[in-house]
């Protein structure tokens, strides 16, 4: 029976050595739902009692700060209430102790409030209420006022602030200050929390009232605020124990020097370096001249250099020539030997191995960041797998909610219960029939369970979501109660509810009538940002987030594809909702096997896209490479067939290169499938159309045969379609060094691909033309050969309609003086590896970061990134189970306690158990706890199995159970936070500086004696083996593109006989193409990544055809001026290489900007247009007019030899003439004509 009093001031008076209350009267019927037993103490105006024996070593024991010596101590608390305090001080200290001074500072006051001999001085009793007791009515305090000064009560606010929960990675006063959390706490409002009986802690309200020095104003008489000494964080007890480490005061810090300033940007005379050398080399390349004018070439002048050329020419034109005779003269057994050897290569496709896995695709089995993946999975098991929504309600109107406790808030449209009731029925609907368990399987069966790994229950899984916040409970998100705060009384609801939760998410309960906790079920906090999104506060949000953690398996076990089934499942039951009428979000979503599912579906969906862009090309190639004389020969001149045939041409030679590799077990992929097709078709187009447009623009000779004409113009183009494949071929080669699985396997496919397409063009397209060519003389249809048509051949070769244009219009327009100079103007772990010995006093100094640890120790050194986020991506400090293992051990908490009586004496037991009367460990007499190597290994264990609770919130079970514990560590982590990363830039950054971090303190710690030398640390997340291409993407770019570079100038000066001015320019030229390709990549939003690295190392490709085949013909050019060779060639070759190369591409690009993948689009449209139009820019623009400048002079033995070709002819010409005038002489002296004129022989 309880009657309750009105508010009571009592007549007792403030004074010294006199107690308010003493003794316990029982619980506080006033506080229902509390954590603990809310047992408050009797009204009891009395004299302080002196302690002696037991009570005072209580009280010596619990509130040293009092001790004045046996016999000259007095205190205003029973024994009884020494151990109440004592258990309820053991709960904070679980968390506080790391930093001594606060543990000190905040039992301090609770002593004073307690047991302090003055205790009328500092409190203000101000309810009571009538308890019975077994028949005994007493009276007990319910609330008082505690009057402290703002000096002692800000410096012990300053002492604990910053000390940390190394589980979390947060702050300890987050749990501390309710509502507010860590960011808003201040001291008042942590006074407040620990005073305010409905946070299931406190059992009695206390009024904190916090009196600045000198004010009186408002304070009873009598009471004086206490104003006793706060231990400052960096200064040691009383007792002796040390100061707080630096990650949990900052006043204990050393001083770290600042990161360097930025590097200054390269600058001349204040101004952009690389904008002053590029204005020179415009002024020397405009001042620079280079006309010849026709002159007849004396013997000596020929060089060596134009010498090897010819005879290089000549050897291969000879060679071709008599090549492309023979292959015309027997097109159908070539045909057959073609297909013969084409079908054995391909029968490979048989045992084609398709990789998908993006972790095989883009990191290397021998790269660091593979190595460490592998060591970590090994050792840890693979990281969880992430499956997530993020739903949102656009136009959906928010709402205003007048709280109780918190004032007005603006509630946003998503923030709504018949949403959040409408997400816990969407997180409730999976399962589904496995055939691999035989039964119907269910988010348990799959999912990461951290606190309960053996045997989860579905209330055991990883979920984290805004219902979480309830429990993912429909009555407890239903829940209504009234309640009652200074005299007004409203309704409090979920809102409550979730405004506290989401600025307090580790309360065990609110500080509502609702009495609800904010943990989720499974047993952990729910951070706000892991709930809701988009947010400038919480209720304001955005989005709604729904997280389903699973475990991760290896390949080949059986709950890999549960695990793939669940995810599939999820992603079904998302679609479906998604469609459903009364769906009321919009939705984000994706699941662990979406990245490797996305290759897939963009490869299946996108087919018919690819296939349309190819059937474009096709149709372009046929219609281009027609004559079309005249109407009615238009099915003679098609090309259809010819076309068709160069498409198979391509085909046969990309699945030869594919059932290659498949049979010497190189693995293809589905990037290969898409871009080596293309690259090829650029390659064997271009080489279509100078083969068959130089073929018609040729006359055939008198006397010489069909297959002799085919022979001579392959003689003369063949070198060139050399020049480029073979550039292209060991470009690709060479590019097979990188180190990139998917780039290599590229390098290597596309390589034999490039060779193949020149060998089969070599052969069976030579021998398609010999007999497109047979029956294009005999006047046949295309597609109806027996059909033929009267209207003859013109007897004139055909230039068609580009090479005209370009020889009258393009050319001189382009090479006219003015326009030459125009033209050219998400956690992250740090890993140990086995050889640290964790067991010892250094070895765990080295690693903790709370009393009495290295300054510099590995989990400081990360404490001190996080203070600069910006250059370190650091955003919380590590984690650190050797930190929480040290509190776990700490007599000082319930956590470590062994059992006395029983069978299990001498046994762990956990701090929820009885008869538990032993402690681990002893207290230090400095407060710097640790246990010795018999101590580390027995009882490592037992933390690590140990469930965190209220009564022991360092349990090590979900946060470190994956810790290997063996007699030497094996490896251990140690997880802390990165900033949010959201470009490749910061990723890439991130893992860099980790990289660096985790280097540096492996060296210290390799300095700790016993320490192997081949111990190491290293940073590890999920992200790392993707990101890893980045950190040497350049260096790798660079090295790749180099090597591919390299073989377009050396076989360029080869096969021209060693002329290095042009394979310089043909390289130049290249090097601008990609160079502005990486340029225009940066404007148009392309990342620089694997991708992008295969399609610039198929740009160096597709260059060579837009730049050699010019490069060539500029060459070989007999023109007397460096620009009359220029228009030559841009007029005969830049044709070709316009209608074979530009324009055979781009309609096939076009096609794939209708692509539904991002893939797709960006990195093969965008991208493939890029290099499309830069090459043809520069290859028919800029390479004209710089051969106009710089290109090397005319070949003095090729005009030697036409020179003295002309004389022979001149000679020949003249005897016999002068054979005709004997004639005529001897004819004039028979003749009857004495008056015929005498003619004089030419000598």
């Amino acid at each position: 029976m309880c009657v309750c009093l009105p508010q009571v001031v009592l007549e007792a008076r403030h004074e010294p050595g006199y107690c308010a209350f003493y003794e316990e009267c029982g619980r506080n019927p006033t506080v229902a739902g509390s954590l603990l037993p809310p047992i408050i103490p009797c009204l009891n105006y009395s004299r302080a009692r002196a302690l002696e024996g037991e009570h005072y070593q209580q009280l010596k024991k619990v509130c040293p700060m009092l001790d004045r010596g046996e016999g000259s101590t007095t205190a205003c608390c029973s024994i009884k209430q020494l151990k109440s305090l004592e258990m309820s001080l053991m709960l904070s200290k679980a968390v506080l102790m790391r930093c001594p001074s606060c543990a000190d500072n905040f039992a301090h006051l609770h002593c004073i409030n307690t047991c302090s001999p003055d205790q009328t001085t500092t409190i203000n009793v101000t309810r009571t209420m009538n308890i019975t007791t077994l028949g005994i009515v007493k009276e007990a305090v319910v609330g008082y006022q505690a009057y402290l000064s703002t000096s002692f009560a800000d410096k012990s606010f300053e002492s604990c602030k910053n000390v940390r929960i190394p589980a979390t990675g947060g702050y300890a006063i987050a749990t501390m200050c309710g509502r507010y959390g860590s960011a808003l706490c201040t001291a008042q409002r942590w006074y407040d929390f620990q005073g305010d009986s409905s946070n299931g802690l406190a059992p009695l309200d206390i009024d904190f009232r916090l009196i600045p020095e000198g004010v009186t104003e408002g304070i009873p008489d009598g009471v004086v605020p206490y104003a006793g000494r706060a231990l400052g964080c960096n200064e040691m007890t009383p007792t002796g124990a040390e100061v707080c480490s630096c990650q949990d005061c900052q006043a204990s810090c050393p001083v770290v020097p600042s990161p360097p300033p930025p590097a200054e940007p390269f600058t001349i005379g204040g101004v952009d370096g690389y904008l002053v050398l590029c204005v020179i080399f415009l002024c020397v390349l405009i001042l620079n001249g280079n006309n010849v004018s026709e002159r007849l070439i004396e013997p000596w002048e020929v060089t060596c250099t134009d010498k090897n050329s010819l005879a290089t020419q000549e050897f291969l034109g000879s060679g071709f020539r008599a090549w492309g005779t023979l292959v015309a003269s027997h097109p159908l057994k070539v045909l057959l030997a073609s297909a013969v050897v084409t079908a054995a290569f391909a029968t490979g496709l048989m045992h084609i191995e398709l990789t998908t896995d993006p972790v095989q695709l883009w990191s290397a089995p021998n790269s660091r960041a593979r190595m460490e993946k592998d060591f970590h999975d090994k050792h840890f098991d693979p990281f969880f797998r992430t499956n997530q929504m993020i739903l949102t309600a656009p136009g959906r109107p928010g709402h205003f909610y007048d709280s109780l406790l918190f004032g007005k808030q603006n509630f946003s449209g998503i923030i709504a219960k018949d949403l959040i009731l409408e997400l816990l029925k969407l997180q409730k609907k999976i399962q589904f029939w496995s055939n691999d368990l035989n039964r119907m399987a269910s988010l348990k069966d799959v999912c990461f369970a951290p606190l309960n790994p053996s045997n989860p229950s579905l209330t055991d899984c990883a979920v984290n979501s805004l219902p979480q916040y309830f429990q993912n409970s429909v009555d407890n998100l239903n829940a209504k109660v009234n309640m009652t705060e200074l005299g007004v009384t409203k309704e409090v609801d979920w809102r409550d509810h979730f405004i506290y939760c989401v600025n307090s998410p580790l309360s065990f309960k609110d500080i509502t009538d609702l009495q609800l906790s904010c943990m989720a079920d499974y047993g952990a906090p729910v951070f706000p940002f892991l709930a809701v999104g988009g947010y400038e506060s919480y209720t304001t949000a955005e989005a709604l987030i729904l997280t389903f953690s699973l475990n991760n398996y290896p390949r080949d076990n059986v709950k890999f594809k549960v695990a793939l089934e669940w995810e599939q499942r999820f992603l079904d039951i998302v679609q479906e909702y998604q469609k459903s009428p009364g769906n009321p979000f919009t939705f984000a979503y994706m699941a662990e096997r979406s990245l490797e599912d996305e290759i897939n579906r963009t490869t299946a969906e996108d087919i018919p896209i690819f296939m349309i862009s190819y059937a474009v090309i096709f149709v372009y190639i046929a219609v281009a490479l027609g004559e079309y004389t005249s109407f009615s020969r238009i099915l003679v001149d098609s090309k259809f067939l010819v076309g068709l045939g160069g498409i198979l041409v391509v085909g046969c030679s990309v699945l030869a290169s594919m059932g290659f590799y498949a049979w010497i077990g190189i693995p293809s992929s589905l990037i290969i499938l898409q871009v080596v097709p293309f690259l090829v078709l650029a390659v064997g187009a271009d080489n279509i159309f100078i083969f068959v447009l130089e073929y018609q623009r040729d006359a055939r000779r008198p006397g010489e045969k069909r297959e002799e004409r085919i022979g001579r113009v392959l003689g003369n183009v063949a070198p060139s379609m050399l020049l480029c494949s073979l550039s292209e071929s060991v470009c690709f080669f060479l590019g097979a060094l990188s180190t990139m699985p998917a780039v290599k396997s590229f390098a290597l496919y596309a390589a034999l691909a490039v060779l193949m397409d020149f060998v089969l063009q070599m052969t069976a397209f030579v021998a398609l033309l010999s007999l497109d060519a047979r029956r294009q003389d005999g006047n046949r249809c295309e597609l109806a050969c027996c059909v033929s048509v009267k209207t003859t051949a013109p007897s004139k070769p055909n230039e068609g309609f580009l090479l005209p244009a370009m020889r009258k219009y393009y050319a001189p327009v382009l090479l006219h003086p003015v326009t030459r100079v125009i033209v050219v103007g998400v956690p992250t772990y740090f890993v140990t590896t086995k050889g640290f010995n964790f067991t010892s006093i250094a070895g765990m100094n080295a690693t903790c970061s709370s009393v009495g640890c290295d300054p510099f120790s590995l989990t400081q050194k990360i404490q001190y990134a996080t203070e600069y986020p910006d250059l370190s991506y650091m955003a919380i400090p590590a984690n650190s189970w050797v930190d929480d293992f040290i509190d776990w051990l700490n007599p000082g908490s319930k956590c470590c306690r062994l059992y006395s009586i029983g069978p299990n004496k001498g046994k762990f037991c956990p701090a929820t158990a009885f008869l538990c009367g032993q402690k681990c460990m002893k207290t230090p007499l400095n407060g710097v706890l640790r246990p010795d190597k018999e101590q580390f290994n027995r009882f490592l264990p037992d933390f690590l199995g140990n469930r965190p609770d209220l009564q022991c919130p360092k349990g090590g079970l979900g946060a470190y159970d994956k810790v290997t514990c063996v007699s030497v560590l094996l490896a251990t982590r140690f997880m802390a936070y990165h900033t949010a990363l959201t470009t490749s830039k910061e990723f890439t950054a991130a893992l860099k500086i980790a990289r660096e971090l985790a280097h540096n303190i492996t060296l210290s710690m390799r300095s700790i004696p016993g320490t192997s030398q081949d111990f190491e640390v290293f940073p590890y997340t999920v992200t790392y083996v993707f990101y890893e291409q980045y950190l040497t993407i350049v260096s790798e770019g660079l090295f790749n593109i180099s090597l591919c570079l390299l073989p377009t100038f050396v076989v360029c000066c080869l096969l021209l006989g060693m002329d290095l001015r042009s394979g310089a320019l043909n390289l130049l030229t290249i090097i601008m193409i990609t160079v502005d390709t990486v340029g225009v990549m940066t404007l148009w939003g392309i990342d620089y990544n694997a991708v992008a690295l295969i399609n610039l190392v198929t740009a160096v490709g597709i260059s060579v055809e837009f730049v050699s085949h010019m490069t060539r013909s500029f060459a070989m050019s007999i023109q007397p001026t460096h620009v009359e060779r220029a228009k030559e060639a841009t007029a005969t070759m830049g044709s070709a290489v316009f209608a074979g190369v530009a324009m055979t591409n781009l309609p096939g690009i076009v096609v794939l900007a209708f692509a539904k993948a991002q893939l797709i689009q960006i990195f093969f449209f965008r991208l493939n247009l890029v290099i499309t139009l830069l090459g043809m820019a520069h290859g028919l623009i800029f390479l004209p007019v710089l051969l106009s400048y710089f290109g090397p002079g005319v070949n003095k033995a090729v005009l030697l030899r036409l020179q003295q070709a002309k004389a022979q002819e001149l000679e020949l010409s003249s005897n016999a003439k002068n054979i005709y005038d004997n004639i005529g002489y001897e004819n004039q002296e028979n003749s009857p004509n004495p008056h015929h004129p005498v003619r004089t022989p030419h000598h």
